[in-house]
């Protein structure tokens, strides 16, 4: 039987948070099975617990932010989303004392390295997986995303910017996701932004806590990181990560092929949303016996 995980110990860390600026403090903690991926708000009293979950995604301007029915809301959610995908982590609390997952270096990174410090085990229960039966597809102008059957989990994913330093880059991707291809090829890749928009986002009181040492920024015609990149199609890397990241809010790995055009958080959500709204063309489904899981997560840690 696959088995679903969780961390073997906590693990804390501290960063910035995009929007605030604002020091955050954030703990990874194991969770029992069937739990899913819990965020806590513990600045909140009493402290409040806010799903992972696709349907309380509810802005979708710069990250991914989940809301919850009383207003209550956790910002910035893709990129440790990503890297708990990447490790098959079924149940987990994510404790912050702020409104937000700090920013940390703008790429999944740091997620990973805390991963892998805190350890992976599985626990006693069946893993369950979302197979996607039929096509499914959403478009908002030319943008689009649609998941396909497939036996694994595939991405194709293309972005499209006119700006001179990304059209010299690879804007097409295509890869079967496990832990080691998002690791060694995504989990590095860092947001980007230009130096136009995070003016009038400033002036507006948001993404104060942006930089150069958590984002790749461009003005009209270069990178304005002295190091530039760190990896030549570190653009299309980061959408990709973060599509990673906000497709596991579907709350489970899904088994198929996502093709994406152009396609940023809003529309990975209403792709997530039509998934779920249409049960005739998925289901859920677990790996019983000596079956091998479709997505390689690597050997988690002896429980």
């Amino acid at each position: 039987m696959i088995k679903q995980r969780t961390l073997s110990k906590e693990i804390n860390a501290i960063g910035v948070g995009l929007h605030s600026g604002n020091k955050v403090n954030l703990v990874m903690k194991p969770a029992p099975v069937n739990t899913g991926i819990v965020y806590r708000r513990t600045d909140l009293s009493p402290s409040v617990d806010i799903p992972g979950d696709g349907m309380l995604v509810r802005e979708t301007t710069l990250c991914t932010c989940l809301i919850d029915d009383l207003g209550n809301k956790i910002s910035t959610v893709e990129h440790i989303s990503a890297a708990l995908a990447a490790f098959g982590v079924d149940n987990a609390i994510i404790e912050v004392d702020a409104p937000e997952i700090p920013i940390m270096d703008g790429s999944a990174s740091p997620f990973v390295f805390l991963l892998q410090s805190a350890g992976v085990q599985e626990q006693n229960s069946p893993k369950r997986f979302i197979r996607i039966n039929k096509k499914i597809r959403v478009e908002d102008g030319d943008k689009w995303a649609e998941f396909v059957p497939y036996d694994g989990f595939k991405v194709d994913y293309a972005i499209d910017f006119a700006h001179p330093e990304i059209s010299n880059t690879k804007q097409h991707l295509t890869m079967d996701f496990s832990r080691a291809s998002f690791v060694h090829e995504i989990s590095r890749a860092r947001t980007f932004g230009f130096m136009s928009d995070i003016e009038l986002l400033r002036a507006n009181n948001l993404a104060l806590g942006g930089s150069m040492e958590n984002a790749v920024v461009l003005d009209e015609y270069r990178i304005l990181n002295p190091d530039g990149l760190r990896i030549d199609d570190e653009f299309v890397k980061h959408k990709v990560l973060d599509a990673l990241g906000d497709l596991y809010l579907a709350g489970h790995s899904i088994i198929g092929e996502f093709r994406a055009y152009k396609a940023g958080h809003h529309i990975n959500n209403l792709l997530v949303r039509e998934m779920l709204a249409q049960q005739h063309a998925y289901e859920m489904i677990t790996y019983e016996g000596e079956a091998k899981s479709p997505i390689c997560y690597g050997e988690p840690a002896l429980a």
